[in-house]
């Protein structure tokens, strides 16, 4: 799933293509909004929270989508061929005189007058990108449940809104913390938020993602990824395993000597 930073990058480029130039196409694909006319109306920006896409138009809309999993947006220069509505990946078409933004496989499309925005995105905590940003209350909400797994505790987008699996690897793995180790086991965990603002801030504007420093092929991570390989560090193996609620565990990634368990974890 793209993390907070892919989502931001995503909402400066749409931001770049769209912001201040009036709708000529606008073509929701999706059974709810499937009558709903845009055109002729304006938009006034493109923000990001989380890894919620938010466009607000002059009407007072707000077209609030989610990339899900395997979501993306492509801008393409007007005049290039528009894929028909025979092609079930594309959920939303928004183009003006000069540029046509193409949304497929989103997971979330919903059009929602601007002033009940916190119906789809008032859950979220403090966004590690956004002008909301609060490590403290971000610290506030991680400590509400100490026996909560930390892996699981960042990744629960109530607490701070924009890490996604890789992040939570990278971020446990510089910390030096196992995934599995309870929220109230955590030392320091206020620079542990510091640093997860640290690592998305500094890969917002380019789409590679790199926690090590280098963005060449294969170097860019510490663990993420990296199963049954060398630790960069020590040269364990890298562990893989599942980690989250049943139905929802998702695979996660650490060094199990630079990253020691508790003995004493159920």
């Amino acid at each position: 799933m793209p993390e907070g930073d892919t989502v931001w990058l995503t909402a400066r480029r749409l931001h770049r293509a769209l912001a201040g130039r009036v709708l000529t196409l606008a073509d929701l694909r999706v059974p709810q909004h499937a009558t709903a006319d845009l055109r002729g109306q304006t938009v006034k920006e493109i923000v990001s929270r989380g890894k919620h896409l938010l466009l607000r138009t002059s009407e007072d809309l707000t077209l609030h989508t989610h990339l899900g999993m395997d979501g993306t947006w492509r801008i393409l220069h007007a005049g290039r061929t528009v894929p028909g509505p025979g092609d079930h990946r594309v959920r939303v078409v928004l183009g003006n005189t000069e540029w046509v933004a193409i949304g497929s496989l989103l997971r979330v499309v919903e059009l929602l007058p601007s002033g009940r925005e916190e119906t789809a995105v008032g859950h979220l905590g403090p966004d590690l990108l956004g002008p909301d940003w609060d490590p403290d209350e971000a610290v506030r909400r991680l400590t509400e449940a100490p026996d909560e797994a930390i892996g699981d505790a960042l990744l629960d987008q109530r607490n701070l809104a924009g890490i996604g699996n890789l992040y939570k690897a990278e971020l446990l793995f510089l910390r030096g913390v196992h995934p599995w180790t309870p929220v109230s086991d955590v030392k320091d965990i206020d620079r542990m938020v510091r640093l997860a603002r640290q690592l998305l801030w500094t890969n917002r504007e380019h789409p590679e993602q790199s926690t090590t420093g280098d963005l060449r092929r294969g170097r860019s991570h510490w663990v993420y990824g990296r199963g049954g390989e060398a630790c960069r560090r020590c040269a364990t193996l890298v562990a893989r395993g599942e980690q989250g609620p049943a139905g929802r565990q998702r695979v996660t990634f650490w060094c199990p000597t630079c990253q020691p368990e508790r003995l004493d974890r159920r």
